[in-house]
């Protein structure tokens, strides 16, 4: 839902109510959107630490000691001759 500056400021403990039971609402200057209003809930939920890419990756399965060998193992020369 959108409000105008005006009817916001005049109405803020109802666009508070509304953040919280219908969702975010946004608030207009000159028809232009400003601001929007968030329930704590839905701040909390943007704002969450999020993992880093590097934290996923470590985070995948562990790797078997077989497998580190067949790789640490396999032959480090190309398949084929570069071609110049």
């Amino acid at each position: 839902m959108q409000w105008q500056l005006q009817d916001a400021k005049n109405q803020l403990s109802e666009v508070i109510k509304k953040a919280r039971s219908e969702g975010p609402q946004v608030v207009t200057v000159r028809g232009v959107r400003t601001a929007v209003v968030l329930s704590a809930e839905a701040f909390d939920a943007l704002t969450a630490a999020k993992p880093s890419l590097v934290d996923t990756l470590l985070s995948g399965p562990d790797w078997d000691d077989d497998f580190v060998e067949a790789v640490d193992a396999r032959d480090s020369l190309t398949s084929r001759e570069p071609v110049f």
